[in-house]
C-alpha cells in the first residue's frame, strides 16, 4: 500500500513538473506575439515606456489606419495573396502529379532522380538565387526577349517571375511522394486491368485519398509563399506589384522604425495564415503523421 502510495505521489510530482515547464515554454513564446498586439494598440509615448506597461490604460486604433494610409496596404495584401495562392495550386497540382511518379510508377530512373531532388533540397536557395534570376531575365519571347532571350526583361517584375521558380518545390514533391507510398497499390492494378490511363488513376482514385497531405502542403506552401520577402524584392521593381512584406518595410526609414504601423500591418499581415490554419486544421495533424511511414 505504501509503495502504491510513492507510486501515485511520484507520478503526481513528475506530471505537475511537465505542465508547469510546458505553461512556462508556452507563456515566453505567447509574450513576443502579445507585444506585437500591445504595440500595436498603444499610444506611441506608451510603446517604449518603462517599466513595460504589460496591460495599458488607454488604447488606440490610429496605428491601423496610419498603416493603410501610409502604403497602399490593400494592394500589397491583394498581391501578396494572388501570389501565394497561385504558388499553393502550383505546388497542389505538380507536386501531387510528381509525388505519384515517384511512389506509383515504376521506370528506370526513379531512384536516381528521387536522390538527387533530395540533394537540391539540401542546396540553401541564395546559392540558386543568382542563377534563378539569370534564367528569368533571359527566358525567350518573355518580356520583350527575342529567340535568345535579348533585349528585354524577360519575367522580372512580373508575377510569372515570382510563380514559376516555385511552382513545383522540391518539398512539395518528396512530401507527395512519402504520402503515396503509404496508399495501397492494389487500386493501381485493378484500375489498369480495367482499362484506365495513367493520369485518370492519378486524379480520379489517389488524388482524392491524398487530402490531410493536400491540406498540409496547402498551409507550408502558403505560408512560405506569403512571408516571401528577398525573391519579391529582387523580381518586382513596380511599386503596384509589392507584396505586403515588402510594405512593411516603409515603416522603417533615416535608421529610425515606426512601430506602432509596422506592428498593426503585421498583425495584418499574419490574418490569411490564421484563417488557413483554422480552417485545415484537421487534416494537419494527420497529414504530417501519414507522410513520414515510408522511406
Amino acid at each position: 500500500m505504501g509503495v502504491t502510495g510513492g507510486s501515485a505521489l511520484k507520478r503526481g510530482i513528475n506530471k505537475s513538473i511537465y505542465y508547469i515547464v510546458c505553461i512556462v515554454i508556452a507563456v515566453a513564446m505567447f509574450l513576443p506575439f502579445y507585444w506585437s498586439v500591445l504595440t500595436s494598440l498603444k499610444p506611441d509615448e506608451e510603446i517604449f515606456a518603462m517599466p513595460i506597461q504589460w496591460f495599458p490604460k488607454h488604447l488606440t486604433f490610429d496605428h491601423y489606419r496610419k498603416a493603410f494610409s501610409t502604403v497602399p496596404f490593400a494592394l500589397f495584401f491583394w498581391n501578396s495573396l494572388v501570389l501565394a495562392v497561385s504558388g499553393v495550386l502550383a505546388n497542389l497540382f505538380f507536386g501531387s502529379l510528381s509525388g505519384y511518379a515517384f511512389a506509383k510508377l515504376k521506370f528506370r530512373l526513379n531512384k536516381p532522380v528521387f536522390r538527387v531532388l533530395l540533394a537540391a533540397m539540401m542546396i540553401p536557395g541564395i546559392v540558386t538565387m543568382i542563377p534563378t534570376v539569370y534564367v528569368m531575365r533571359h527566358i525567350p519571347f518573355a518580356g520583350g526577349n527575342d529567340l535568345f532571350g535579348s533585349g528585354g526583361n524577360g519575367l522580372m517584375n512580373s508575377f510569372w517571375g515570382i510563380i514559376l521558380p516555385g511552382a513545383s518545390g522540391t518539398f512539395a514533391v518528396f512530401f507527395m511522394r512519402q504520402f503515396f507510398l503509404t496508399l495501397p497499390s492494389d487500386m493501381l492494378e485493378m484500375a489498369r486491368i480495367e482499362g484506365c490511363g495513367e493520369f485518370k488513376i492519378f486524379w480520379r482514385i489517389y488524388l482524392p485519398l491524398t487530402k490531410p497531405a493536400l491540406a498540409t502542403l496547402s498551409i507550408f506552401t502558403f505560408q512560405a509563399g506569403w512571408n516571401s520577402f528577398l525573391w519579391p524584392m529582387i523580381v518586382l521593381n513596380d511599386p503596384d506589384k509589392a507584396t505586403i512584406q515588402m510594405g512593411l518595410q516603409a515603416f522603417s526609414y533615416n535608421f529610425q522604425t515606426d512601430y506602432g504601423p509596422m506592428m498593426a500591418g503585421a498583425l495584418v499581415a499574419i490574418l490569411p495564415i490564421l484563417v488557413l490554419f483554422l480552417a485545415l486544421q484537421r487534416y494537419f495533424v494527420q497529414g504530417i503523421a501519414f507522410s513520414g511511414i515510408k522511406g
